[in-house]
């Protein structure tokens, strides 16, 4: 069976017109051309996203998170519904915080619409916690959100979880026929 390469990298001001496509189509225009530009340009943002050179979409998702302190806050992490269910959503949250580790942050957080039973799986699987509700959140439909935490980023504990991750991470793409590569991760 032959697999194919899953690129996960920094996103560059080339790749802003994918970004926003991609925006587009999973969130109906969140944010600008200038909001992502000033993602590009700040120090405490990283901005990811995920290639793949057999793919009719040029970008099959992103990620981003700011760090804030202590804290990576995560702000977007969307993969092209094309794409559902195979393990990309994965790999991008793997990818964000183990660069949330690699800069020394303490814990991640981020909100999610309390309808996205997916995403709330998904971000339990990797241990986030229910830390409160954000009412109205949302404004497009004035739905509520649910602030989820991860704490203790930089213990023994999660630097182990990161690598059993890795390896199950690396499993359920290749049922998919992908293989996961880092590039620029230390």
């Amino acid at each position: 069976m032959n697999t194919f390469n899953l690129e996960v990298r920094r996103l560059t001001p080339k790749d802003l017109g994918a970004v926003l496509e991609l925006d587009r189509v999973c969130f109906g225009r969140l944010w600008t051309l200038e909001g992502y530009q000033r993602e590009l340009d700040s120090p405490n943002s990283d901005l990811f996203g995920l290639f793949s050179a057999i793919s009719t979409v040029k970008l099959l998702g992103m990620g981003c998170f700011w760090s804030i302190l202590e804290e990576a806050h995560i702000t977007i992490l969307a993969v092209d519904p094309q794409y559902h269910r195979q393990g990309l959503g994965q790999a991008l949250l793997y990818s964000l915080l183990l660069t949330a580790w690699e800069r020394g942050l303490e814990r991640a957080t981020l909100e999610v619409r309390a309808s996205n039973l997916a995403a709330i799986s998904l971000y339990q699987k990797f241990g986030f916690k229910t830390a409160g509700k954000r009412p109205g959140y949302y404004k497009d439909n004035g739905e509520d959100a649910l602030i989820l935490w991860l704490g203790d980023l930089q213990k023994p504990a999660f630097k182990a979880n990161l690598q059993c991750w890795d390896h199950q991470i690396s499993d359920r793409l290749q049922k998919s026929r992908w293989r996961l590569q880092m590039i620029g991760y230390e």
